[in-house]
């Protein structure tokens, strides 16, 4: 049966209206466990709790914002940036009860990878910055950095307190028009994880996302480490810092749209999500009543 948050987890499920506030705001509503969703002040990120559940949808790379004091120093285009960048895999998530998202461009600084390298100075072979950074635009963005982990701490810490174990659907997408090969319509990676441990609800997750029916008689291939092997900060922060949390980086093959053209499938995208919609509680629920304490 899937996953009943109502009745497993918390109190009744409210709506509530997008606030944006501080991100100590933000972490002491977490730690109240209120039900909310927010934009941080700034609107680099999103976070949303309808539900206090032990897994948490994320999507750092869906965020597309560049701000616009970068525009004139930046090599790449608009379109550049777009098709490095991970769009819809926010929206393959928006309706489970945790979701926590990027919203600025990866192309300012990469959440999914550590501060030390979150600034490009090339990017994909090319380079990013006509000039370097000036000090005070490199800091600001680090900032924001900085900002969205502090929030990724006190919500697992939270979760890990409340229900002992906690599983994390870390969604994003890759190009594969760039492949020579054939590649998998989802790849799994998870060279980083405690597979002698979680092994088992790996497998589940793969086994699950390969029985997936998309549009166009698209087969739903799924492999684990096929294309990338998971090895993003977002997955390594959560992973080193949290002993009983399973991060699954789960990338989508961008086969719901055109990546050459920059025109998104909106009938793919809504396959996918409401798919997941029961996909994910259903694993969730697997993972939390085989690891629970």
């Amino acid at each position: 049966m899937p996953l009943n948050v109502e009745k497993n987890f918390g109190n009744t499920l409210m709506k509530h209206s997008m606030e944006c506030i501080s991100v100590e705001k933000i972490i002491a509503k977490i730690e109240n466990e209120e039900l909310f969703e927010a934009a941080s002040e700034d609107y680099s990120f999103t976070l949303k709790i309808e539900k206090y559940v032990p897994y948490v949808c994320g999507a750092v790379h869906d965020g597309h914002q560049f701000r616009r004091e970068l525009w004139e120093n930046c090599l790449h285009t608009e379109y550049d940036r777009w098709f490095e960048e991970d769009p819809c895999t926010k929206e393959f998530v928006n309706t489970h009860p945790i979701v926590i998202a990027g919203c600025d461009s990866r192309f300012e600084y990469d959440l999914n990878r550590d501060p030390d390298h979150a600034i490009y100075e090339d990017a994909w072979g090319k380079k990013l910055w006509k000039n370097p950074l000036p000090k005070e635009q490199h800091h600001k963005s680090l900032q924001k950095h900085h900002q969205f982990y502090r929030v990724v701490e006190a919500l697992i810490a939270k979760l890990e307190e409340k229900f002992g174990v906690v599983v994390v659907y870390d969604m994003h997408s890759y190009n594969w028009k760039r492949w020579d090969r054939e590649v998998p319509v989802i790849n799994l990676g998870t060279a980083n994880i405690d597979n002698e441990r979680f092994g088992k609800l790996v497998e589940n997750w793969r086994v699950s996302l390969s029985q997936l029916q998309l549009p166009h008689q698209v087969e739903a291939t799924s492999k684990i480490n096929d294309t990338f092997q998971g090895n993003g900060y977002f997955l390594k922060y959560i992973t080193q810092n949290f002993q009983n949390t399973l991060v699954l980086a789960t990338e989508f093959k961008k086969i719901y749209c055109d990546e050459l053209n920059q025109v998104i499938f909106p009938e793919v995208v809504s396959a996918i999500e409401k798919q997941l919609r029961d996909k994910i509680p259903q694993h969730a629920e697997a993972f939390y009543l085989a690891h629970r304490k």
